[in-house]
C-alpha cells in the first residue's frame, strides 16, 4: 500500500489518509489483521504532523476500520471491508438536515436555531458526553 498526500490538495490530509486507507482496504492490498505503521513511522515517512495521522488513525477506529491493540500497534479490523462504506460525517449531515427542515417549517428561525444548538451541545459537554 502506497499513500500519496496532495499538499495542494483542499481536503485535509487526514481525510486524504483516511479515504487511502479505506480504499486499500476495498481494494484488498490490506487485509484484516494487517498491522499498519505507527503513528510516528507513518508521520516520519509523510512528512506529516504526528497529530494528523494520529486523528486519521482515531477516526478509522471510532468507525471500525482498524483496531488499536494498545502498544502493539494498530491493526486492519476483522469487519474493515465492510466498514468502509460508512461515512458517519454523511449520516450526521443528513439528519441535521432534517431537524433543521423540520424546525424551520415550525418557523423558527436559523439564528433560534444557532443558538438552541450550541445551547445542547454545551450542556452535553458539561455532562461529559
Amino acid at each position: 500500500m502506497e499513500i500519496f498526500i496532495d499538499i495542494d490538495n483542499p481536503l485535509p490530509q487526514f481525510s486524504q489518509l483516511i479515504e487511502q486507507i479505506k480504499l486499500a482496504v476495498q481494494q484488498k492490498q490490506i487485509k484484516p489483521g494487517d498491522p499498519l505503521p505507527s503513528i510516528r513511522q507513518l508521520a516520519n515517512d509523510l512528512g506529516l504532523n504526528n497529530k494528523t495521522v494520529a486523528k486519521a488513525y482515531r477516526l478509522l477506529e471510532r468507525d471500525s476500520v482498524i483496531q488499536a491493540k494498545g502498544y502493539r500497534g494498530s491493526y486492519i479490523h476483522p469487519d474493515a471491508e465492510k466498514n468502509c462504506t460508512v461515512n458517519l460525517n454523511e449520516l450526521v449531515e443528513e439528519k441535521l438536515t432534517d431537524v433543521i427542515g423540520m424546525l424551520r417549517h415550525t418557523g423558527a428561525t436559523d439564528s433560534e436555531i444557532r443558538i438552541a444548538f450550541t445551547k445542547v451541545m454545551n450542556s452535553d459537554k458539561k455532562r461529559g458526553n
